[in-house]
Parts: C-alpha cells; structure tokens; sequence
C-alpha cells in the first residue's frame, strides 16, 4: 500500500489538532502532534516544553540575523529544526500518517504523497474555543490567539520562506467555525 500524508497546518484555536486525531481515528493511522514534540526533544535533549516553544517562535533580533547567514553558527533552532526535519521525513516514509503543524507541508512537499491543508477560523470562534477547550482564561483571548499566530506566522516565514496560511501553499484550507469540527475532518477522511 502506498503511503500517504495528511498535514495539518492551523490557526490557534480552530481545531486543527482535534480534526487531525478525528482523521485519522476514521482512517486507522497515526496522527502526530505532542508525538513529534516528544521525539524530537528525546533526540536533541531539549525538554519538550523548550520544543514546544521553539516551534513557535522564529529566531529574532541581530545574533539570529548573523546566525542564519552562518556568521556566528548554528542556534538551538537551527538545531532543533534539522532534527524536526529528519523525523518528519522518517515518519512519512514509515507509514501513512497525520502530522500537525511543525512545517511539516513544506518539509514534505516534495518527499511524499500529501495532503497540505490549513484549518482556520473566525476570531469569534477561536476565542470561545479556547477559553472552553483549553481553559483560557484572560481578560482577552482574542489578544493570545493574535499573539500565537503571530508567533507561527513567522516561524513558518522564517525556515520555509513560504507565507503560512496563504491558500496557494495549501491543498485544501477549511473554516472550521463555518462548517464545523466535525465537518472538516469528514471532508479530510474523503479526500484521503
């Protein structure tokens, strides 16, 4: 059987993770997210909340200018996104598989078979999410969802080059607070 990849790309708050682990429930394979946090930090020897982090936040300021044009070496992002790169592949040449965020619709994009999608949303809906889903509680959950993706935004900028959430580097892109969760990932199981 030839394998195939669903990568999942998405807005803070709008469900991508969820849809992902629906997807592939329904399909009967793996899905990676907090999976692939934890490989990766058994591999480089961060503690997966430093992975977690890193994966959002795109190297910054002077010292990071200098590091990327190889003038003063590698930073722990560097490092850790070689390592992010090598798994991503390992795993998408191992077995059909869902994997959500970590660039893994550019690290693939010519390595296997794959379904580039981006899960979005309004504001409004993202909002309530996650104070609901994930226990937000500020005064102002519309200022971290902005923040969050801000921060994802130019990760993804920074190691691909690419601009995130732009329909064209996608396969697919869905509003998940129109259709629905549930919706989404159907949609998804279909055009595996």
């Amino acid at each position: 059987m030839k394998k195939r990849i669903i990568t999942i790309s998405r807005e803070f708050g709008s469900g991508g993770r969820t849809i992902g682990k629906k997807v592939a429930e329904a399909l009967g394979i793996a899905c990676y997210d907090s999976e692939l946090i934890e490989k990766i930090a058994a591999e480089s020897g961060f503690h997966k909340n430093y992975i977690k982090e890193a994966g959002e936040y795109a190297p910054g300021g002077i010292l990071a200018s200098a590091f990327a044009h190889g003038t003063a070496g590698p930073t722990n992002e560097d490092y850790i996104w070689k390592i992010q790169c090598r798994i991503i592949i390992e795993l998408a040449e191992k077995e059909s598989c869902i994997i959500v965020g970590r660039c893994a619709d550019y690290i693939l994009r010519d390595k296997a078979d794959c379904l580039r999608v981006f899960i979005h949303a309004d504001m409004a809906f993202q909002a309530k999410r996650i104070v609901e889903v994930y226990g937000e509680r500020e005064a102002s959950p519309e200022q971290r969802l902005k923040e969050k993706d801000k921060r994802r935004a130019a990760y993804h900028r920074f190691y691909t080059d690419m601009k995130w959430g732009h329909a064209q580097n996608y396969d697919l892109t869905l509003n998940s607070g129109t259709l629905g969760i549930d919706r989404c990932a159907e949609l998804i199981r279909q055009l595996y």
